[in-house]
């Protein structure tokens, strides 16, 4: 599941993603971030840190805290060096814009097979 406010990027990351073989789903709606999530329940969770109306870090420690949730495989992207505090915060991977392609599946095929 892409969790990403800008459409641009999620349109190029659900045409990468499912020419890799992955089924994407994707939420950009702060508010319903975590019922997506618990509705479609993601082999894993790629989260931009920078959202309008939330911070993809504290949306992270809220998926830990959630019983249901806090086992999800969770990636955080951000243009920012914060892999310390996404790790922190209980990322299961951090990976820094811009990425390639080959970087970005390599990170999600380690998340979902921990």
């Amino acid at each position: 599941m892409i969790v990403d406010d800008d459409r641009s990027m999620v349109k190029l990351l659900q045409t990468l993603l499912t020419l890799d073989g992955f089924t994407v789903t994707h939420e950009a709606r702060a508010a319903e971030i975590l019922n997506a999530i618990r509705a479609e329940q993601p082999d894993v969770v790629l989260m931009d840190k920078n959202l309008a109306g939330a911070d993809g870090l504290e949306l992270l420690v809220q998926i830990r805290a959630d019983s249901e949730l806090h086992q999800m495989p969770v990636i955080i992207a951000s243009g920012e060096d914060v892999a310390y505090k996404c790790r922190e915060a209980g990322a299961n991977g951090f990976i820094l814009k811009p990425y390639s392609p080959d970087q970005l599946a390599d990170e999600l095929k380690k998340a979902i097979s921990h």
